[in-house]
């Protein structure tokens, strides 16, 4: 559905292209994330657990930086994986004030056996578009994003 809003062409433009942006990026995350109820985890779970497995151990920082989440939800979000068995935090060895997050084993089993099955329902999901219109929509994205983070003075997400 267009946008009802009544202002200049180019606006009802942006507008419109935004919310079937935004509708379309919630309807793709919602299907490709189903999973993670089975689980028992949620999406910013998941992104910490995902993050350590491929990149390695991290600071809290790094971690909010990786999975676009802010330091303050991460925390909570690192004291329930870590209640949980799957993290475990240490202190670092050139600063104190700085706490490591690495997987545990049992952590490392979980995710390790939940990404294959992950990337398959992205590509599932994704699959509806060509490899052109893929490759097309991530140049896109990537130009929005470096646009957008550019303007507001932020580090871009993409």
């Amino acid at each position: 559905m267009p946008t009802r809003y009544a202002g200049l062409p180019e606006e009802r433009l942006a507008l419109d292209a935004y919310i079937k942006l935004s509708r379309a990026l919630h309807a793709v995350d919602t299907r490709i994330h189903r999973h993670l109820q089975d689980r028992g985890l949620t999406v910013s779970q998941f992104g910490v657990l995902e993050a350590l497995l491929h990149v390695g151990p991290m600071s809290q920082r790094q971690l909010a930086q990786k999975i676009l989440r802010s330091s303050g939800n991460l925390t909570m979000v690192i004291d329930n994986l870590e209640r949980d068995g799957l993290v475990r935090r240490e202190k670092s060895d050139r600063d104190r004030r700085v706490m490591n997050v690495f997987l545990t084993d049992q952590g490392r089993e979980l995710i390790a056996g939940m990404i294959g099955p992950h990337v398959q329902g992205v590509q599932e999901v994704m699959g509806e578009l060509s490899e052109a219109e893929l490759s097309q929509l991530a140049g896109l994205c990537r130009r929005l994003g470096h646009a957008a983070a550019g303007k507001a003075g932020a580090e871009s997400p993409v």
